[in-house]
């Protein structure tokens, strides 16, 4: 599917998304965060899960190795990223599918995903392209399915807000300054999610990481014209 919107490459550059596992390794507690992610997630056996952003699939190798009969996949809107992840997944002897989207829409159906996840991924966006994005994640969502956002939060103190001036540096101020002022659970609410929680923060050498989960809690029930189920929402 070729890419219609603009994005900010892992790093900011796009030379730089082949350094993208170094720079992680040394300025994140990566084995702490990644760890917690997956506990975040709890994947279980038949469960379809996507990561929203799967980057050079750091993560999706954790979670099916936490979980191998999970129903597990990816999205992202990076070619360059992509070509990385599928070489890792084929090096790991593992068939989990990638896809590509245009940054956009989504390539599934309504209500398709128990949980979705994403990491490092909403702080490169812009205000207007986070809440299109998170709509389209309660869209795949089924009905009571998860969010899990593992991104920059508000710093927990002046320390933590000086330091996440690298992280500006490299991915713009336009779009990090909503995470660093803490607006992640408003823009969550507004794309249509409740049971909003920040379920765990770190403090790291270059800000406050953030966990935050949320519920598609849509109500479903019988349409008795149609003799079926669909969605009130």
């Amino acid at each position: 599917m070729q890419t219609t919107q603009s994005y900010i490459p892992a790093l900011g550059y796009d030379f730089l998304t082949a350094y993208y596992d170094l720079a992680i390794k040394l300025t994140m507690p990566e084995k702490k965060f990644r760890r917690l992610l997956v506990e975040k997630i709890k994947p279980n056996p038949k469960e379809k899960i996507l990561e929203f952003g799967f980057g050079t699939a750091q993560n999706l190798l954790l979670v099916k190795k936490e979980c191998t009969d999970v129903d597990l996949q990816g999205v992202d809107i990076d070619l360059k990223v992509k070509e990385i992840a599928a070489y890792k997944i084929a090096k790991n002897n593992l068939s989990i599918p990638l896809d590509l989207y245009d940054g956009v829409t989504l390539p599934y159906a309504n209500n398709q995903f128990d949980k979705v996840y994403s990491c490092l991924v909403f702080h490169q966006l812009d205000v207007e392209t986070k809440i299109k994005c998170l709509k389209e994640l309660f869209r795949v969502l089924k009905p009571n399915g998860k969010l899990i956002i593992a991104d920059w939060g508000e710093a927990a103190n002046i320390l933590m807000r000086l330091t996440f001036g690298l992280v500006q540096i490299l991915d713009g101020f336009k779009t990090t300054n909503d995470n660093v002022r803490g607006l992640m659970p408003n823009f969550i609410e507004r794309a249509g999610f409740d049971n909003i929680f920040i379920a765990h923060s770190i403090n790291t050498a270059i800000g406050t990481f953030s966990y935050f989960t949320a519920r598609k809690n849509e109500i479903i029930k019988v349409d008795f014209q149609k003799n079926g189920w669909h969605s009130a929402g």
